[in-house]
């Protein structure tokens, strides 16, 4: 007597909670050393006497985020739409810049070393420039500012990727009449993308950090980086702090959310390191 085969059940994956649990504890280290930190700092001012212009106490700075959370939260918004429109026009210039060098790789190699001579230049030395190139009290300068820092890492990144590609993979489509448009479509860029989205998370702090800087020489008494520029001009610390602590969260917030389209646009790839 034959038995009836039996089906393969699937591997479970585990349930949501189970996998937000998980998440959780991977987070408890980072959150267990904010805690000190905060505990820490906190104590040590009150114990060596430290005086509040080098470092406010912790609960300080969260009484004045309180108090001043209005304008703060206005603040970073208007900076944090300088930085995306910068990540925006940088990342966006610097990803067609490299498929057009990984196409043309003579191109490349000529005009490489004046690309990595610019940006050797320290981006306090743009601020002023780009201020007087466009109005320094429009978004555009800072958004110029942010641009220029977000370019180069993207672009060294996004062409190490679309060059990077296996060279039996690239016999391979052409044995199959494929032509660079579709070895691009198809090899190229997929295998790039691991770099691109290394490259676009560190443009994301990058481009907080550049519209910031860029408000320091100039901008909209709205920008974040002039109420921090001002609140230590002025000696009031607690508010120069607070908006710092602002522009760490949305700085965190925008890596957290290109980390997201990373795993979203990455989903086919294989996880490695994961249960």
């Amino acid at each position: 007597m034959t038995t009836a085969p039996v089906a393969v059940q699937p591997i479970p994956r585990g349930t949501l909670a189970g996998r937000v649990g998980r998440r959780a504890l991977d987070w408890l280290p980072a959150l267990v050393v904010l805690v000190v930190v905060l505990v820490v700092w906190q104590e040590s001012i009150s114990v060596f006497h430290i005086k509040k212009f080098l470092a406010p106490q912790p609960t300080a700075i969260a009484s004045t985020f309180g108090t001043n959370r209005h304008e703060l939260i206005s603040a970073g918004w208007f900076t944090f739409q300088e930085a995306l429109g910068g990540f925006a026009i940088g990342c966006g210039l610097a990803l067609v810049v490299a498929l057009v060098l990984a196409r043309w790789r003579g191109v490349g190699r000529a005009l490489m070393p004046y690309m990595i001579a610019a940006n050797a230049i320290p981006i306090i030395a743009f601020a002023p420039i780009m201020n007087a190139w466009f109005d320094p009290f429009s978004k555009f300068s800072k958004m110029a500012i942010a641009a220029v820092l977000c370019f180069f890492p993207v672009l060294v990144n996004t062409l190490r990727g679309l060059t990077s590609v296996r060279p039996s993979s690239i016999e391979l489509m052409r044995s199959y009449a494929a032509g660079e448009l579709e070895i691009f479509r198809r090899v190229r860029i997929p295998a790039a993308l691991p770099y691109i989205f290394t490259s676009l998370k560190v443009a994301s702090v990058l481009a907080m950090i550049g519209a910031i800087v860029g408000e320091y020489f100039g901008g909209s008494i709205e920008a974040l980086g002039v109420q921090i520029k001002n609140s230590a001009s002025l000696f009031q610390f607690e508010v120069a702090w607070a908006a710092i602590v602002v522009a760490c969260i949305l700085g965190i917030a925008f890596y957290l959310a290109v980390a997201l389209a990373e795993r979203l646009a990455m989903r086919w790839q294989p996880a490695q390191g994961r249960e």
